[in-house]
């Protein structure tokens, strides 16, 4: 259970910190999708943010569990509001994104709480 806990914590990591960075640099493709849902430029900052903290988050909870399963439940809660976002603008052709994000934080908060 515990390498489970390391490797998908691990993709969890590299992912929000690739999308982290992306926000922060405006990436063109981040740009594409963030208007398509109808988020300003000016929240992208803010967005990378949270993915950046959230992947620092989930570093320490691998030492310090609590934090990780914050940084979870942070996670969580940000792709359910992502995908809702795309289903309320009836933008499917990047679905997969959110999804697989949200299915990822989902494995992390479980196996952060019974790892």
């Amino acid at each position: 259970m515990v390498i489970a806990l390391v490797a998908v914590t691990l993709v969890n990591i590299l992912f929000n910190a690739v999308e982290s960075v992306a926000n922060f640099m405006k990436a063109d493709w981040v740009k594409a999708n963030s208007h398509a849902v109808g988020v300003p430029d000016s929240m992208l900052p803010f967005l990378g943010f949270v993915k950046g903290a959230a992947a620092v988050g989930l570093a320490v909870g691998l030492f310090w569990r609590p934090l990780g399963i914050a940084a979870g439940v942070g996670l969580v809660v940000f792709f359910v509001l992502a995908t809702a976002l795309h289903i309320r603008n009836r933008v499917f052709h990047n679905f997969y994104g959110p999804l697989l994000f949200l299915a990822l934080s989902i494995a992390v908060l479980w196996l952060m709480i019974v790892a």
